[in-house]
């Protein structure tokens, strides 16, 4: 499929838009959602208290992520007061219940609401949508049973985002918090990537951006209190702001446990937890940030036709101009952020170390309409490598798959995406990893020409250039036939 915005057609659709017009309310700032998902401690392992925690707050709600028909919160999605339990139909007293108090308490006039996915005992990976089945096919019943609350397959990734999708219409995601850690923490830094992926998985679900939505990890129990994992807490938990940028980790020290067994904590140490829990928030809420917009590369757009360097993407940081799957520039080269920029043979750098899912965003200006073809200088030596080419957020085509160039990533060829019939004015280009190991040298947009095309004052291009393609050669754009080069008028350049 080909992108078209000619004016018939925008005509048209303004026509039915007209027709059926409405207004739609804008999300309330002053309703602040909160995403909390984890383990046992988050979905509530404490008695609840009588009188003390059950008491409604008129400012603190949940979105209902379990159908819970008892408890008075049987639609999935739907806005009910905040009471404990929160998480499952028949669990205790979470973190999540005292944070959401304090926070209502500490903003005047702003109501708090939380979206609860949490399973006692499980793994990171039950949040991983890529890892989640194959994850719950080795697991005991009665977890496979417990993650099932959240739908049918056990999938927490999809019911986080699921109902988030819908607070979002009324109001705006304001963070996360999270604790998990004490089951199946895994060695090196593989615990703490896969947090940061489900953490991700779950911004670029929803459309946004780690840098205005902070993200809260816990630590385990204290080994003072008779805590099994707090070296996990100090080694894992503790370094996760090395590794996941606005993230901040919530201290455990002096908490006291239930007295039963070796992870959990009292009904008073959850309350203090979601205290601390909250004043981190508030904290981090009350910095001064300074967010950078997305704006283009050496600050001015790419002309097209023309072509745009891979390497030259829009700045404005991770989940805004680009996505990438770790922090770390692989390559080393030309940028210092999380996008990965190697040098290739015939100089200049090239995008690569792609895995499927990361972007790049590209700022461009079309000075007249027309129709461009549009092609890729890529390599890889995978089989399974491609990618997508998307403007103003539409795909141009479908997915390209990329065949073999070589046995390295260092042989480079021309891939063509398709036609693009394009309006005059501002555009943005992305381009989308949709399959493993391509190597991105850049991006070519070519002015597609006939006979009936006219250009500067109306008049015809030469005769002698009918049927070519418009190239540009970094300062000005020609036609060439035969070898031959012709300006926008049809005269042969010599």
């Amino acid at each position: 499929m080909k992108l078209d915005f000619s004016s018939g057609f925008l005509s048209a659709v303004c026509t039915i838009l007209g027709a059926v017009s409405f207004l739609a309310a804008a999300p309330d700032p002053n309703f602040h959602i909160y995403i909390a998902y984890g383990q046992s401690n988050m979905a509530g392992a404490g008695e609840i208290r009588k009188g003390i925690d059950d008491v409604e707050h008129p400012r603190y709600k949940m979105y209902a992520t379990t159908a819970c028909t008892q408890l008075g919160r049987p639609n999935v999605g739907a806005l009910y007061p905040a009471i404990p339990p929160m998480f499952h139909c028949g669990e205790g007293l979470s973190i999540a219940d005292w944070f959401g108090r304090y926070m209502a308490d500490s903003l005047p006039g702003v109501t708090v609401a939380v979206i609860p996915v949490a399973v006692g005992g499980t793994k990171i990976e039950l949040f991983d949508k890529d890892k989640y089945a194959e994850y719950l096919a080795g697991e005991a019943s009665w977890l496979v049973n417990w993650a099932k609350d959240y739908g049918a397959d056990g999938n927490a990734h999809a019911r986080i985002v699921e109902v988030a999708q819908e607070a979002m219409k009324e109001g705006v995601i304001k963070g996360f918090i999270f604790h998990q850690g004490e089951s199946g923490a895994m060695s090196g830094n593989d615990w703490q990537s896969e947090v940061k992926k489900t953490r991700d998985d779950i911004l670029n679900a929803l459309n946004l951006s780690a840098d205005t939505v902070p993200f809260l990890a816990g630590e385990m129990e204290d080994s003072d209190a008779g805590g099994c994992c707090y070296g996990f807490a100090l080694n894992q938990v503790g370094n996760l702001p090395n590794i996941m940028e606005n993230t901040y980790v919530v201290k455990s020290t002096g908490l006291k446990g239930n007295g039963k067994d070796s992870y959990h904590f009292s009904s008073e140490s959850y309350q203090e937890f979601g205290l601390r829990y909250a004043q981190k928030m508030l904290e981090v809420m009350h910095k001064t940030t300074v967010v950078v917009p997305q704006e283009p590369f050496g600050g001015k757009r790419v002309t097209l036709p023309g072509r745009i360097e891979a390497e030259n993407y829009d700045l404005g940081g991770q989940n805004k101009a680009y996505y990438d799957s770790d922090l770390k520039n692989e390559g080393g080269k030309y940028r210092d952020d999380g996008v990965d920029i190697d040098t290739i043979p015939a100089g200049g750098y090239a995008v690569g170390y792609t895995r499927k899912g990361e972007w790049l965003k590209y700022s461009v200006e079309a000075p007249l309409a027309g129709d461009f073809e549009v092609s890729v200088h890529v390599a890889t030596g995978s089989t399974a490598a491609g990618f997508a080419v998307f403007v103003d957020e539409r795909i141009l085509g479908d997915s390209v798959p990329v065949e073999k160039t070589g046995e390295d990533w260092s042989s480079y060829q021309m891939v063509s995406v398709g036609k693009l019939t394009l309006p005059a004015g501002n555009h943005e280009i992305k381009l989308l990893v949709t399959g493993d190991y391509v190597n991105i040298d850049y991006l070519d947009f070519s002015l597609c020409v006939d006979s009936t095309t006219a250009i500067r004052s109306g008049r015809q291009i030469h005769e002698q250039a009918k049927d070519e393609r418009l190239r540009f050669d970094g300062q000005k754009v020609y036609l060439q036939k035969n070898g031959k080069k012709f300006d926008l008028l049809g005269i042969q350049i010599k």
